[in-house]
């Protein structure tokens, strides 16, 4: 059966990041998830998904300078320390909030002078990740990201990343399927759904190539939420697009999926 969450960095947007919640809400969507809710006290984003009944399913661990391009720390070498510090404060947010798994991103890796050391330092920093989570009783997410939109991420295709993830010999570290992400790079979405299953913990959606809501563009999100159905994914699909306009206006696609639908 299919469910689908907010993204709440990207729905909403004309309104302050804690009115959003209200909105999705009203809109009918039993979840949500963000990338980055670390402006706001826990108590406060928490009286927020109570008041309005809704499930936390994904949080970003801090990921740097943004707007300045940062995308993460877990393959920089020298980044271990502020590694260190935005898994821990990922972690409590998480465990505050009734958050089950964190998005650890990997960082832009391009300019460093050895691929292998950003391997080897990935592998620690997510291993480590992964135990401290796992204490807690969290899960990791591992996203690859199309060179696109993110040139230069550790990690572009999700074959490299599954292998990756096997080497850390961690349970409770999934991949993050995020379709929009894989059809620019990797394509075959359908037969891929029903080859990872199992292997991934997270699924995002969006339309492809614009990123708009998932009713337009190259892909038949109709058969595509036939085969996660099929290939038991319990979870939320993460709303993580950009809307065309005002977020309610382009909810036609989801009335199935939405509280109260008939």
């Amino acid at each position: 059966m299919t469910r689908i969450a907010a993204n709440l960095s990207m729905l909403f947007t004309d309104a302050p990041f804690l009115d959003r919640f209200d909105r999705a809400g009203a809109a009918g969507f039993e979840a949500v998830e963000f990338l980055f809710p670390y402006d706001y006290e826990i108590a406060e984003v928490k009286a927020r998904l109570d008041c309005n009944d809704l499930r936390l399913t994904l949080i970003n661990a801090p990921a740097g300078d943004w707007a300045g391009g940062e995308r993460g720390f877990a393959a920089r070498p020298a980044k271990r320390g502020e590694f260190e510090a935005s898994l821990g404060k990922a972690i409590d947010y998480a465990v505050g909030l009734g958050c089950p798994r964190i998005h650890v991103m990997s960082g832009i890796t391009a300019g460093e002078p050895d691929p292998a050391a950003c391997e080897a330092v990935w592998l620690e920093n997510m291993r480590h990740a992964a135990d401290r989570a796992g204490a807690a009783g969290l899960a990791i997410s591992v996203e690859p990201l199309n060179s696109r939109d993110v040139p230069g991420y550790f990690m572009a295709h999700q074959d490299p990343t599954l292998a990756l993830i096997g080497r850390l010999e961690r349970r409770n570290v999934l991949l993050q399927f995020d379709v929009y992400h894989t059809q620019i790079m990797d394509g075959d979405i359908l037969r891929r759904i029903e080859r990872l299953k199992g292997a991934y913990g997270h699924v995002q959606i969006a339309g492809v190539p614009d990123r708009h809501e998932p009713d337009s563009g190259e892909l038949n999100y109709a058969a595509i939420f036939e085969a996660f159905d099929r290939a038991g994914f319990e979870g939320h699909l993460g709303c993580e697009y950009n809307p065309r306009g005002r977020t309610e206006d382009g909810l036609g696609w989801a009335a199935h999926f939405l509280r109260g639908a008939k």
